[in-house]
């Protein structure tokens, strides 16, 4: 399986798109650290290391100032924030208590300490990093709205990708091509294309398409196929055009990454609540790091603009993810830390220790079977979604 996978990745996304990819998905971990290590540093807590990437440092930089040694490491791949007083071995609760036996009072020892301050101030150092994730969605569906506009209600004629066993990819058809022409009618926009394959099921079309500006020819039988939009039957060849991207001013820019941040996390809030709801239904709706891959290297196909709204909407799910009061996340450091608020002291470590192991157990549980479901759809050929 992992030979299969190793030739399929590659082939359906293109190295160079795992790389950008990479690149996007470790800015967005970096950030979230980012987030830890500002509001660390607000509330006087001494950051031992910042570094971007994972393994071995290739270089190292120590501020005179803090003390904070940031690092670049050999795998650009994420990043952390280590602060002083966690050992990321012990749990919350350990940590807390063996801090106050050295200094019951919490202030005189270490009084940059992450441990030494009040469970509030933790609290806010603890969820940090998932509202920069929030914050960062923002700036994201902003900047794609200021920078390449939004998607108007027209279309261009070119491909902006195909559907697996429909007559355009049985034909070879590829992402990019721009059809000029089909029989005698000159093609001027996406719309008008659409329109003439929608009423043309079961007839032959001759297709004139421009691919590395050198004219191609093909003819094509459009078949019947029902449209998702209007929910009539229609002709189809399968395939999307690529969307016209209309201009917006800095104000309205604003408005339309609100909606679409708003819109983004009542979609992912719901879809969680469901699967936690109905989870045998919705299980097959889930995809890992793998099947996000893929998605995204199709994305990148549609242009910056929606490569950016989808970097938006992943840096929305590591933040609604690292609020889950799940062992191992941050929400599960948050909750930890709100139960203390209530009691007046920590969670009995052993105790907390059972519920820490417990849940890292289902979290990586399921970690392997959205993995495993990635991996057996591309393996198969269905494809991300």
């Amino acid at each position: 399986m992992i030979a299969l996978v190793a030739l399929a990745v590659p082939s359906l996304i293109g190295i160079e798109k795992i790389v950008v990819f990479l690149i996007m998905l470790s800015i967005l971990i970096v950030l979230h650290e980012g987030g830890h290590f500002l509001v660390a540093r607000l509330n006087r807590v001494r950051v031992n290391d910042f570094a971007v990437g994972m393994g071995p440092t290739l270089l190292k930089w120590t501020s005179p100032r803090s003390g904070t040694n940031y690092r670049l490491n050999l795998f650009p791949i994420g990043g952390y924030c280590a602060m002083q007083g966690e050992d990321g071995k012990t749990s919350e609760a350990e940590q807390q208590r063996e801090f106050r036996a050295v200094d019951p009072a919490r202030t005189y020892v270490e009084p940059d300490n992450f441990q030494a301050k009040t469970p509030l101030r933790r609290l806010a150092i603890v969820v940090a990093g998932p509202v920069a994730n929030f914050l960062l969605a923002l700036a994201l569906f902003f900047g794609a709205a200021v920078l390449f506009g939004v998607p108007s209600d027209e279309a261009a004629p070119q491909i902006a990708e195909l559907t697996p066993n429909l007559p355009a990819q049985a034909v070879g058809l590829q992402v990019g091509d721009t059809i000029v022409r089909v029989g005698d009618t000159t093609i001027t926009n996406g719309n008008m294309l659409v329109a003439l394959i929608h009423g043309s099921a079961g007839k032959r079309l001759h297709l004139v398409y421009v691919r590395d500006g050198v004219q191609h020819a093909v003819d094509v039988t459009a078949v019947l196929h029902k449209d998702p939009i209007s929910g009539k039957m229609v002709g189809v060849i399968g395939f999307v055009p690529r969307a016209v991207f209309k201009p917006v001013g800095f104000i309205p820019a604003l408005g339309v990454a609100w909606d679409e941040f708003s819109g983004s996390i009542g979609q992912q809030a719901g879809g969680l609540i469901a699967l936690v709801s109905h989870p045998a239904a919705n299980a097959g709706q889930l995809h890992g790091i793998v099947g996000i891959a893929q998605v995204a290297g199709t994305v990148q196909d549609f242009g910056w603009a929606p490569y950016l709204s989808l970097a938006a909407a992943i840096s929305i799910s590591l933040g609604i993810f690292n609020l889950l009061p799940v062992p191992a996340l941050d929400g599960g450091r948050a909750a930890f830390i709100v139960v203390e608020m209530l009691r007046g002291h920590p969670v009995d470590p052993e105790k907390e220790a059972y519920v820490h192991l417990g849940g890292f157990a289902v979290l990586i549980a399921l970690i392997l079977m959205v993995s495993y479901r990635d991996i057996a759809r591309i393996v198969s050929g269905q494809g991300a979604f």
